[in-house]
């Protein structure tokens, strides 16, 4: 089992920075890889960005040039900076790991990007 803690999630104007972070805990050793969905309201939850414990990354093409994820495999605790934000952007930000088997999730945490 995993346990996945979000932060950081609040209200920005357009064009400001968040920074987003998911702390893990238990069965940390099956992890592959750590990121972060976003579901807005309406929507399908979405990738946002994605890396592995080598500390590969996948962006989604709306976030390319603005978001950077980031690891820390001594605490298991994976960040989103979240820069030129758009009012597009606002969702619910979920923390996900990836192991074998089902992905799993945070609790999420609301981001909103006021015009």
């Amino acid at each position: 089992q995993v346990q996945l803690v979000e932060s950081g999630g609040g209200l920005v104007q357009a064009g400001g920075s968040l920074r987003l972070s998911c702390a893990a805990s238990g069965s940390t050793i099956s992890i592959n890889a750590m990121g972060w969905y976003r579901q807005a309201p309406g929507k399908q939850r979405e990738l946002v960005a994605l890396i592995t414990s080598d500390g590969s990354t996948n962006y989604a093409d709306s976030v390319k040039g603005r978001f950077t994820i980031s690891r820390d495999n001594a605490k298991n605790t994976v960040h989103l900076q979240m820069n030129s934000l758009k009012p597009e952007d606002t969702a619910v930000y979920y923390c996900t790991a990836l192991v074998r088997g089902p992905n799993y999730w945070g609790q999420g945490t609301q981001v909103t990007v006021s015009s």
